[in-house]
């Protein structure tokens, strides 16, 4: 079971937000999906329904529509796997309070991903480096 979640994992980072690949979230999706812990996540503590959870990706890929997440590791638990991460993307899109600068934004973040009894993505607990990324919106 562990090798098929973080198969799938991958597969999800890659293909829906590295991709943009949205429409196929369903293929990793449970049909809630929980966001426990997030902070500056504008979605921070709401369960999203499939069309709710497609949308989320989409307004968090809008401004940076060449993101990235590159993994670095992964760490399997009993009812989930975690996983460290870089990201990075071109500021092409405005963000509130910051219109696109074209510059190249990048910041690290690890995530803890739950499975559900289907074996689906069900929620996540998260940490990132957002100070980091305004500061880098900021600068001139």
């Amino acid at each position: 079971m562990t090798d098929a979640r973080r198969r799938l994992l991958a597969e999800f980072l890659d293909a829906v937000w590295s991709r943009g690949e949205i429409d196929r979230s369903g293929e990793f999706v449970a049909a809630n999906y929980a966001i426990l812990h997030d902070p500056g996540d504008p979605w921070e503590g709401r369960t999203l329904d499939l069309p709710g959870f497609k949308e989320r990706v989409r307004l968090s890929r809008a401004p940076f529509p060449d993101q990235r997440f590159d993994v670095q590791q992964m760490f399997d638990s009993e009812d989930g796997v975690a996983v460290t991460w870089l990201w990075s993307g071109t500021h092409l899109g405005d963000v509130p309070g910051f219109p696109a600068t074209g510059r190249r934004i990048t910041m690290s973040g690890a995530t803890a991903y739950r499975f559900d009894d289907a074996g689906r993505l069900s929620g996540h607990w998260q940490v990132t480096d957002r100070l980091g990324v305004f500061r880098q919106l900021q600068a001139r």
